[in-house]
């Protein structure tokens, strides 16, 4: 015979809640067995395996540099066009990879989330860190181009982890609104590729923030990825200085993006199931 204590009743949340921390930390195996899940499907199968990882950014910038460094002679803050593409599509790919991840993610794993109760939040975040390897492979082949041009960086290489940590915050924020989005409207999915382009030319990954009017770029730097990308990039090159004024307007944002998203997703969470 069971006795009351032993049951657990699941309740849907209501209104605007906060992280529960304490459930999310309860599930954190089931969290990384999706992380590792999401890496095996991504890899497993393929001939060139993380080779991609390094492929794809770096093919990219190959195109920019030919296309807006030597044709349309875009300039680059007088360091090679080649580095200074790179260090931009590095964040810039993590980001648009947990984009396009994130955003189906609720969609994707349905049938899981009709059949058995677990913190919703998991499949998102789990496309998130599931990228992180991508990001590092990347990192590796921007700090041997940095040794191909003979660029030590200085001292202000301590704030990398800073603008990495701001990467993450603001892929997990646009990453959660965007999911929860994508389950009521799945005009979202099919919007997808038009938003990352969109995005990627309102960050400075193919131009520099110099070329932005003085008077606008407080304004141009409430976009969270000005303040990723450029302190990104003038972190690891010593012949730029890190903008300051550009970079708290966007980490800013960047919080208040995790904060908003966290809460939307909450209020949204107890619907998945009907409508996903």
């Amino acid at each position: 015979m069971t006795s009351q204590s032993d049951n657990i009743i699941i309740k849907p949340s209501s209104g605007w809640q906060a992280l529960n921390f304490k459930e999310l930390w309860r599930y954190k195996d089931l969290l990384y067995f999706l992380t590792l899940r999401s890496i095996k499907a991504k890899y497993a199968q393929s001939v060139l395996g993380v080779g991609w990882a390094i492929i794809q950014p770096l093919v990219l910038t190959l195109v920019f540099t030919v296309i807006f460094g030597n044709l349309a002679k875009i300039g680059s803050d007088g360091i090679p066009y080649l580095l200074f593409s790179f260090t931009a599509m590095v964040p810039w790919n993590y980001f648009q990879n947990i984009l396009t991840e994130s955003t189906s993610s609720l969609i994707t794993n349905r049938e899981m989330i009709s059949k058995v109760y677990f913190p919703r939040l998991v499949l998102p975040l789990s496309a998130i860190f599931s990228k992180m390897i991508d990001f590092a492979i990347g990192g590796v082949v921007m700090i041997g181009l940095l040794f191909y041009y003979q660029i030590v960086p200085d001292w202000e290489f301590i704030y990398v982890p800073f603008f990495v940590l701001l990467l993450i915050i603001t892929s997990i924020g646009i990453g959660l609104i965007l999911s929860a989005l994508a389950v009521q409207f799945r005009d979202i999915n099919y919007a997808m590729s038009f938003m990352v382009r969109l995005i990627m030319y309102s960050a400075p990954v193919v131009y520099p923030l110099s070329m932005i009017p003085a008077k606008y770029q407080t304004l141009y730097s409430l976009n969270p990825l000005v303040t990723v990308i450029e302190g990104f990039r003038t972190s690891l090159i010593p012949t730029l200085p890190i903008p300051w004024h550009t970079i708290y307007p966007g980490a800013i944002v960047a919080v208040l993006l995790l904060v908003g998203g966290l809460f939307y997703f909450r209020k949204m969470e107890r619907h998945f199931a009907d409508i996903a």
